[in-house]
């Protein structure tokens, strides 16, 4: 069972960057967004360019929840980011805030997946 901060950060994931589907994650977005990845452009207008951006250069990419966690109003995901299908992928940390129960702000850390690694631990 999943806290109500937690299902909209799925939801948002499933949305947004399963579905590419602007208009279906903006009511999961607060009334100004906050973006810490360098790549993406600030605030609700700079996500909905990001997945213009990423519905037409990969529009196959899928994110998979691996885990959640939850802090008071942060909640954090490890997710295995997938751009192309048969591709390794990315093992990515999202972190979450929320106000109201909707996101406002945004950080991440990603790791491309290597072919080859030193331990059989596997990343998630």
């Amino acid at each position: 069972m999943y806290s109500a901060n937690q299902q909209t950060v799925l939801d948002f994931y499933e949305a947004a960057l399963n579905q590419k589907d602007f208009d279906r994650a903006r009511p999961l977005l607060g009334p100004s967004y906050t973006q810490h990845n360098p790549r993406i452009a600030d605030g609700i207008g700079g996500f909905a360019a990001f997945l213009r951006d990423i519905r037409t250069r990969f529009p196959d990419l899928r994110a998979e929840v691996k885990r959640l966690f939850e802090d008071g109003d942060y909640v954090i995901a490890h997710t295995h980011g997938v751009r192309v299908p048969g591709q390794p992928g990315t093992a990515i940390v999202d972190i979450f805030r929320l106000e109201d129960g909707k996101i406002v702000e945004h950080w991440d850390v990603m790791q491309p997946m290597p072919a080859d690694a030193a331990n059989a631990n596997g990343m998630f």
